[in-house]
């Protein structure tokens, strides 16, 4: 090769290697540029936070919930201090050991504490991994200080119900904001470790109570140990709220039922307050505002008793008997039957090749709407239904609130059905038989219905059909700038029905009281109506009542109201698998009257108002 040439090719092969280093040169600039951009630019306010965060640490401060009292400002649910164990995460070097070491320390599941250290959150906030210590908890956490970085306590208020079981159905229960909560709308601004209502007031009325989380930021040393304040942004309370419920009432509803399950009632039917709602069997709301293990949950939710579940405004039952109150509204203002118009009852009801028994076998005989209610006769109504039909008599129960909801401020309200051609076509795709109309005439078949829309349905007649919505808060009051502020009553509207109709099953409800099937609800104290039922439970029972297990026995029912004359006051008993309304649930009713009555009654002493009533079951038939 000649000189010049291979001259040439050296050049071209340094050429081709310079053009190489220097594209090398400039993809490495590029990229350290790109990665400074990334970190200064992109990431610049997280590493800012991040080293700013070595020499401070953001501290949040929950908020106290607001308190809740009842009607006469009886303290309800309060807060008390204790101990929060949080972790900052940026200042953990090992997550497994420190997870290992706090599994020992206070006994946790390694699951849980993960499950909290890993959960969604700011990314220099301190994760909540533990509430409720015990004052052991927190000094055993302090004594290891050295060996748990990024680990401390804080003093925070914890929600306490100082009554335990009573009201819980209605108060409810808080716990720790879930992930699936964090991302709906009206849980935004809050953070892992939040505490929210659960359950009951505490849910429906979160927003109000829940106040809002404030905040500091302290300066640390190398040991994370707090060294001073630098910012403090106090936490605002939230607002307090004021029930409409007598708690006096309230235990002794609950007192009455005892161990039994089933629901009490009793509301103002000229406003709608409820002035009590008894649901057993119970919970005790201080248990569940900890947080409880998968198995502790397990136990509560497979429990057979349901206690989570408020009978009251949840528990769908047959109404039996009680559903003959807006029969008889219906079947006078349809004239279907004039108040004088009698069937004659011989212990049954013929239709087709079946036979409808009364529950007196040897029947009634002729009786009018006032012998009718007075002594509850099946035939008399089976009668009615027959001729009215499904329809008008689903148009009367929607009428009375019946298959809808009362809008009471409890959340998961259950409706009840109130049936129809209509419903039956839609939610069992087949048409209504005129046999089934029968059975709804006497409140079975596919009716039910809660007590909460009985009690409702009972002061809608004592009130001359005009309804109001169940009304559980009475007031907010806004700690801010210290205002009350009342919450109305809300009128639901009036039962298309003359004040004549009224007054002529008004007068029959009384008469049930005091010569029909409630004698036992009849008091000296004041006047009292009310309709019993018994609710059929299985279709087919053979034997004596107490040789039937329980658990296939009847629902006692009884409604009622007082006084008679200006009432006051509506109830509504639902005593599960205790048989006949008017031995079972009669009673309870007429002593929870009595109370009622002796609480607001001016001649009462202030040590009568607050004695309570011994403890009393529903009696066996």
């Amino acid at each position: 090769m000649a000189a010049g040439n291979y001259a040439e090719t050296e050049f071209g092969d340094f050429h081709r290697r310079l053009m190489i280093l220097r594209v090398g040169l400039l993809l490495v600039v590029a990229l350290l540029g790109l990665r400074l951009w990334h970190l200064q630019v992109r990431e610049g306010p997280y590493y800012r936070d991040l080293s700013e965060n070595n020499r401070t640490r953001q501290v949040l401060l929950e908020p106290a919930r607001g308190l809740i009292y009842d009607r006469h400002g009886v303290l309800l649910a309060n807060n008390v201090p204790s101990f929060s164990l949080y972790v900052t995460l940026e200042e953990v070097k090992d997550r497994e050991l420190l997870i290992g070491q706090l599994s020992e320390l206070l006994g946790l599941d390694p699951a849980l504490i993960r499950k909290k250290l890993t959960a969604k959150g700011g990314k220099l906030l301190p994760r909540k991994v533990k509430d409720r210590m015990t004052l052991r908890d927190a000094v055993l956490i302090e004594s290891h200080r050295l060996e748990l970085p990024g680990v401390m306590v804080q003093v925070e208020s914890q929600r306490n119900y100082p009554g335990g079981v009573i009201a819980a159905h209605l108060l409810g229960y808080v716990g720790e904001v879930s992930a699936e909560q964090l991302e709906k709308p009206e849980f935004s601004g809050l953070h892992q470790g939040s505490v929210v209502g659960q359950y009951g007031v505490e849910k429906s009325f979160d927003r109000h109570v829940r106040g809002q989380a404030g905040q500091k930021h302290v300066e640390v040393d190398a040991h994370g140990n707090e060294k001073q304040e630098v910012v403090v942004e106090q936490p605002q309370a939230g607002n307090d709220l004021y029930l409409t419920i007598d708690v006096r009432l309230q235990k002794v509803a609950e007192d009455l039922l005892g161990l039994e399950y089933g629901a009490i009632v009793a509301l103002d039917p000229t406003n709608g307050d409820i002035l009590a709602m008894a649901s057993r069997p119970g919970f005790d709301p201080n248990v569940l505002s900890r947080e409880l293990t998968p198995k502790q949950w397990v136990e509560i939710v497979q429990d057979e008793g349901r206690p989570l579940n408020n009978r009251a405004s949840q528990g769908q039952y047959p109404p039996g008997s009680t559903f003959k109150v807006p029969m008889a509204v219906a079947a006078l203002e349809t004239k279907t039957m004039a108040p004088s118009s009698t069937v004659s009852c011989n212990g049954g009801y013929q239709f087709g090749n079946r036979l409808y028994h009364d529950w007196k076998a040897s029947g009634h005989g002729a009786v009018a709407l006032h012998e009718a209610l007075v002594h509850s006769c099946d035939v008399y109504f089976y009668t009615v239904g027959q001729r009215m039909g499904i329809d008008t008599m689903a148009e009367y129960g929607k009428e009375f609130g019946l298959g809808q909801s009362t809008g009471v401020e409890l959340p998961s309200e259950r409706t009840g059905i109130m049936p129809s051609t209509a419903w039956k076509e839609k939610a069992k795709n087949a048409p209504w038989l005129p046999g089934e109309t029968i059975s709804a005439a006497i409140g079975q078949g596919y009716v039910t219905v809660t007590p909460l829309q009985m009690a409702s349905l009972i002061g809608t007649v004592a009130n001359n059909g005009v309804n109001y919505r169940p009304r559980l808060v009475r007031a907010v009051m806004d700690r801010t700038i210290g205002n009350l502020q009342e919450l109305p009553a809300v009128p639901r509207g009036k039962v298309k029905a003359k004040p004549e109709t009224f007054r002529l099953v008004k007068e029959a409800l009384a008469e049930v009281v005091t010569k029909g099937t409630a004698t036992r609800a009849k008091s000296s104290l004041v006047t009292i109506g009310g309709k019993t039922g018994t609710a059929q439970v299985a279709a087919l029972r053979t034997g004596p009542e107490e040789n039937i297990p329980k658990k296939f026995r009847d629902h006692a029912w009884f409604v009622a109201f007082a006084p008679v004359e200006s009432p006051t006051i509506a109830v509504a008993v639902l005593a599960e698998h205790m048989g006949h309304g008017g031995a079972a649930a009669a009673p309870l009713a007429k002593e929870l009257i009595e109370t009622y009555i002796k609480l607001t009654s001016p001649a009462v002493t202030a040590d009568d108002s607050t004695a309570k009533p011994a403890r009393r079951a529903p009696e066996p038939l």
